[in-house]
């Protein structure tokens, strides 16, 4: 079943449309709005699969509807319909993302093959981001425990947005897997993942580092160079750390969020770019807040969606996944064969204190696979897994 939404404030065109529109297709489900605003409120309280749109109506005009549209189900093809003198906004709609437009009064043949071809790639769409939901291997995360289980549909929700996310967790917990989920699985996952450590780059170069600079700007600053917003355009920015970020580069930061625009380093010229901004942290942001070191604005601005990794102490029973993860890839990788644990090594694992996260645990298991003998055991955990 489609369901198709037809906008128009001319009676008798409704009728005319949805006529044409249901006996050809006893699959097209067609429902009707008189004006702009009532069809943008059908949109968002229904899923449709092709919108046909009057240009000028009272309200909200079409354009705005497509606009709209365009920014909360972008998947959604819009057909424009258009009088005889609104064909050049008709025309321009197109620059907007109109599927096509159709004249009044409505060529039947045109008008038909229009709508399946919008309902073909519809179809297609929906394929390919359901494609697009085969995160790469480099990126699984392991474990059932529902912790992780929360985590993964938090993320299923919000990857197909352009919702900022702030990750927290402590080191090693896997805030960097969390982004490269959110990107693979979102719209901008054929555009760059740009990924930035605040806390490894120097704040006297952050800036230049995340913005650009202009030749000569500051010392060693030899030539025009792009930032990684600019690199990141059309795709994911991942700032990393963020709590380590400098107090100037956050104003920054916060007034690209706000604008989607950048000035170099040493230029006052803006550029426009189009980034979606993951962040993380292991810092308590708000004690960061509290004690001036990190502002209060850009906090909000980054924290629409909240997820918090857990450490590897509150979900040991993921623990056996992840050993078997672990075993398997550091085989694969020194070429080496395939070792199996023990329950009893197991057993003992999930007993340690993981102060250092799934990191220290993939550190541990790589020592167990060159140490321990054919099937690790528990006497290889207690000799060669002590801290």
């Amino acid at each position: 079943m489609s369901n198709i939404l037809i906008i128009e404030d001319e009676a008798s065109i409704r009728r005319v449309l949805r006529k044409i529109i249901s006996e050809e297709n006893d699959t097209y489900a067609v429902d009707e709005a008189e004006d702009g605003l009532l069809g943008m409120e059908m949109i968002l309280q229904k899923d449709y699969d092709l919108v046909l749109c009057d240009i000028k109506m009272p309200k909200m005009d079409g354009v705005e509807v497509l606009e709209r549209v365009k920014k909360v189900k972008p998947e959604i093809p819009v057909i424009m319909i258009s009088g005889h003198g609104d064909l050049d906004t008709a025309v321009n709609t197109m620059r907007l993302g109109a599927f096509d437009y159709i004249s009044k009064p409505p060529d039947l043949n045109r008008l038909l093959n229009t709508v399946r071809n919008a309902l073909d790639q519809k179809e297609l769409i929906v394929e390919n981001k359901r494609l697009k939901k085969k995160v790469s291997k480099n990126y699984e995360m392991i474990g059932e425990s529902p912790q992780i289980l929360h985590i993964k549909e938090l993320i299923e929700k919000v990857a197909g947005t352009d919702a900022r996310v702030l990750i927290t967790g402590s080191n090693g917990t896997g805030k960097e897997l969390v982004a490269h989920w959110l990107h693979e699985k979102s719209d901008r996952s054929k555009a760059p993942l740009i990924e930035v450590n605040c806390a490894a780059i120097p704040s006297e170069l952050i800036e230049s580092e995340l913005f650009g600079h202009v030749k000569g700007s500051f010392t060693g600053a030899q030539k025009d160079r792009a930032g990684k917003f600019e690199a990141a355009t059309g795709g994911t920015l991942f700032l990393d750390e963020i709590g380590d970020m400098s107090l100037s580069a956050q104003a920054k930061v916060l007034r690209a969020l706000q604008e989607n625009k950048i000035q170099r380093v040493g230029s006052d010229r803006d550029i426009n770019v189009n980034v979606r901004v993951l962040a993380a942290t292991n810092k308590n942001l708000n004690n960061e807040i509290a004690a001036g070191r990190f502002r209060e604005d850009l906090y909000h601005r980054l924290a629409v969606i909240l997820i918090q990794v857990p450490a590897l102490n509150d979900r040991r029973e993921d623990i056996p996944l992840l050993v078997s993860f672990f075993s398997s890839k550091i085989s694969k990788e020194q070429g080496t064969p395939l070792k199996t644990f023990s329950s009893g090594a197991i057993k003992l694992l999930q007993e340690y204190d993981w102060t250092g996260n799934i990191r220290e645990l993939r550190n541990v298991v790589e020592r167990l696979i060159i140490l321990g003998e054919n099937e690790v055991t528990e006497k290889d955990v207690s000799l060669f897994a002590s801290k």
